[in-house]
This record gives structure tokens, sequence and C-alpha cells, in this order.
């Protein structure tokens, strides 16, 4: 981005980011959120969802887990669409465990539980009394 001389903001990125991982060119989408941060802009809450979402949808967890881990890190809070994604990519992987942990976290952190899906509710339920 920086070769070509525009000048690109956040949404720039985050957009650009989006098509990659909706492409499924998700590992251009993780460099390209590395040049973000090495710009000099700080990725919101959209840009760590979008790169969230192409985790989990390549069945990327521990990339999804290390990714969400360092939001707070970054100074970005995770919101309910940041929990509830990585939720569903770490059930969809059969990493129940690590999405009760983030259930329990987004419960104590008084987040808007009932965005999730219901269909979220009968998976979870299944999967964690298989654990």
């Amino acid at each position: 981005m920086q070769k070509s001389r525009l000048e690109v903001d956040i949404i720039s990125y985050s957009i650009l980011i989006d098509g990659l991982c909706k492409a499924g060119n998700v590992e251009a989408g993780k460099e390209l959120f590395h040049e973000l941060s090495v710009s000099g802009l700080k990725p919101n809450v959209y840009t760590y969802s979008i790169l969230i979402n192409g985790f989990c949808r390549e069945g990327l967890p521990d990339e999804t887990y290390q990714l969400f881990r360092s939001m707070r890190d970054n100074d970005c809070l995770p919101n309910s669409c940041c929990y509830n994604a990585t939720i569903r990519g770490f059930l969809r992987n059969s990493y129940t465990s690590k999405a009760t942990q983030l259930l329990t976290e987004m419960v104590r952190a008084f987040l808007q539980i009932y965005q999730l899906p219901p269909y979220f509710w009968i998976l979870s339920y299944d999967l964690m009394s298989q654990s």
C-alpha cells in the first residue's frame, strides 16, 4: 500500500482485509493487517473482527485465539461481535474449553449475550456436554 503512494486510513485497510479474507486469501489479509500496524495506524475492533472471522472460516483456531488475545495488548477491547465470532470458530473446531472460557469471560464483561444466534446455545450445550 505504501508503494502506491495512496493515502490510506483504517477503513481502507479494513475493506481490503475483508475482501482478501472473503476471497479465501486469509494469509494476504494477515500480511496486510501487519502492514497496517507497521504503517502507524491502529487496528480497530472492526478490523480485528474481520480477520478473526477470516481465521475462523479457514479453520485456524490457534491464529484466532492469538489475534483475539492481542486486542487488549493493543488497547482495543473486544465487543460482542468479536466474542461471538471467536466462540463460534472455537465450537466449529471442537475447541470447547476455549469456547467455554471466552463465553464466561464475555458474561463477566457484561456483554449482550442475547446477540448470539439461537443455534449457538444448542451447539454449545451439545459440545459442552461431550467434554
